[in-house]
């Protein structure tokens, strides 16, 4: 309870005011006599070595590393923060914002510092590709063309959610490509042709998707999915039929709960794939392997269970 906050603020997320949001934070700590240093990121691509430098400081301190921004940014301080010992913190600054939904934490900057002024570190599961963390989720193919896409007009249009869906639609019209994958899962190898693979680390966003594989997350697994080689018509289908979480029983969609998979693309001469992370895109080595971290992140969050979360 008295842990001084180590908090890496990416000023340029979410539609908030940066200085409002900042004076929230310090209020907040001032009020309860806490310590704090904020270690601010005009440029997101400083983000990482503010973490370091952040979780380099909590651990000298005792303290806890708090990532102010978006998944993107929780990403990132999150790949810092695990396996240092320290506890992790969130105050969420971003669009859609699953992996504090899913954990109870707060939208509203001055509830989550309650959150993290008074509510102790619980372990909570981390999704690996090739070692890069991921909250969320992490997918090849089809799937960050579509983030691609969906970041240029939101950069033209505003984050809404309409924006994201129509640019979805866009992505689909304008047409894509198949991949040819090897996959091995429990000690079996099978090819694959599929739009896209897609590995879901978050039990909200599954379930809102409309897949019941949001309880293997719960048990400590991954979520695989991939489509049956479809047409655009059908895609555009399962992508209305996505935003309104009735994916469950469509039989075009292949669901499989997993610990660790081998992905292997069967393309001459393909040594990197483009690989969406927590909504950030890299550009990995193959082959990919996926799998759940050997050890938990420590986040602060709410004893009770996410309002979300909880069983109807």
């Amino acid at each position: 309870m008295s842990a001084p906050l180590f908090v890496v603020f990416n000023v340029s997320s979410g539609r908030g005011d940066a200085d409002a949001v900042r004076a929230v934070i310090e209020h907040a700590c001032a009020e309860a006599g806490r310590e704090l240093h904020i270690l601010s990121a005009d440029d997101p691509s400083r983000i990482g070595a503010l973490a370091q430098e952040a979780v380099t400081r909590a651990k000298a301190a005792k303290g806890i590393v708090v990532a102010a921004g978006g998944d993107g940014t929780i990403n990132a301080v999150a790949q810092a923060t695990l396996g240092s010992g320290c506890a992790f913190g969130v105050l969420p600054q971003g669009t859609f914002n699953y992996f504090s939904r899913t954990h109870g934490i707060p939208a509203d900057t001055a509830e989550g510092m309650q959150v993290l002024l008074h509510e102790t570190a619980q372990p909570v599961q981390v999704g690996l590709v090739n070692e890069k963390v991921f909250l969320v989720n992490a997918s090849l193919g089809l799937y960050p063309q579509l983030l691609e896409d969906r970041e240029h007009w939101k950069r033209q249009l505003g984050r809404r959610r309409w924006v994201a869906f129509g640019s979805g639609v866009l992505t689909l019209l304008h047409g894509y490509r198949s991949l040819r994958l090897r996959i091995e899962l429990n000690g079996k190898t099978k090819d694959i042709k599929t739009p896209t693979l897609f590995v879901g680390n978050n039990a909200l966003q599954m379930e809102q998707l409309g897949f019941s594989e949001a309880h293997a997350i719960d048990n400590g697994e991954l979520a695989g999915i991939t489509l049956r080689p479809v047409g655009r018509l059908t895609l555009l289908f399962l992508l209305l039929r996505g935003s309104f979480g009735n994916l469950s029983d469509a039989e075009q969609v292949i669901r499989f709960p997993f610990k660790q998979l081998t992905v292997r693309t069967r393309t001459f001469g393909a040594r990197r794939v483009k690989v969406a992370v927590d909504g950030e895109i890299l550009w990995l080595k193959m082959p990919l392997v996926f799998r759940v971290a050997d050890e938990p992140l420590l986040l602060v969050r709410p004893t009770a269970l996410a309002p979300e979360r909880m069983p109807a």
